[in-house]
């Protein structure tokens, strides 16, 4: 195993230690494990990240990233393990069809991305972007970043496009859990005491759930007058009804003229969707990025 302790960018934070997976000269793109100590969460927080084919972390160039986000209950390993990511972006990447770009796959567990359980939101903005512009070889752009996610990772990523559009250049949004008005009676999103009244004894509040939800945010979004181009999906037989979640999003944002694409396939709210569908999603989010370039 390999361990690199690098200098800490941030007074309040401690070293960046890399996990496994060292870069080395290959015909395919890698995965490293690392963790750095967060002051935000007050405790050690660990991400996957895909390197590309050719990344060289003292080489000239600068790549656009995307932060890739896991579902309820599950780690930065998911996309990884289950969602093949590497051999996806791999493919896509020699053939053209996206530009080499690094991966970040950070630990939620089931924060639901939002500062409630804990203060997931602001570590991700205050501490998790800043750390891999400055230990990775990573385009600090707008145009050059890029989020996305399954389930409750897509529930995050809509709510970060959405709340903060000056910092991504595009959504990948794979089965949302963004129920509107509120999750079925089935959703982890009732269960897990993310969206409880403070003070309560943790069951789930419909205030709660609505405060977050993204139609709460969509006034300020559309104040911005900025375009996040967005990609959505769902499988038909979703045990969540996500299919009508995703149509009522891509309406609202076609109504809206926000550019957007729409795909309802085969399949319920399972690995079998989210693995298939990912390449078509990285395609679309990465048509407007800002390619790999030295600086």
């Amino acid at each position: 195993m390999l361990r690199l302790w690098l200098r800490a960018w941030l007074p309040s934070m401690a070293a960046l230690v890399l996990l496994a997976g060292a870069w080395s000269p290959a015909r395919a793109g890698t995965i490293e494990g690392a963790q750095f100590k967060s002051s935000v969460l007050g405790r050690n927080w660990a991400f996957n990240v895909y390197l590309p084919t050719g990344y060289d972390p003292a080489g000239p160039l600068r790549y656009p990233v995307l932060y890739l986000l896991h579902g309820n209950g599950a780690d930065r390993h998911e996309w990884v393990n289950k969602g093949r990511i590497r051999r996806t972006a791999d493919a896509l990447i020699e053939s053209g069809e996206i530009p080499p770009a690094i991966i970040v796959m950070p630990d939620a567990g089931t924060s639901w991305y939002v500062d409630l359980k804990e203060p997931m939101e602001s570590a991700f903005f205050l501490e998790l972007i800043p750390v891999i512009e400055k230990n990775y070889r990573a385009l600090g752009t707008r145009d050059a970043r890029v989020i996305g996610g399954l389930s409750m990772g897509a529930y995050g990523a809509l709510r970060y496009a959405l709340k903060y559009p000056e910092k991504f250049q595009a959504a990948a949004l794979l089965s949302p859990a963004v129920y509107n008005p509120e999750p079925p009676e089935n959703s982890s999103a009732r269960h897990v005491k993310v969206f409880a009244l403070q003070g309560g004894d943790g069951s789930f509040s419909p205030e709660v759930w609505k405060a977050y939800n993204y139609p709460a945010l969509w006034d300020a979004f559309l104040r911005k007058g900025l375009k996040v181009p967005m990609y959505i999906n769902s499988g038909d037989d979703d045990e969540f009804f996500i299919e009508a979640q995703a149509v009522q999003l891509y309406e609202l944002l076609r109504k809206n003229r926000q550019p957007a694409q729409l795909r309802i396939v085969n399949g319920g709210h399972e690995w079998a969707v989210w693995e298939s569908t990912i390449g078509d999603a990285l395609r679309y989010v990465f048509q407007g990025v800002r390619r790999t370039q030295a600086q």
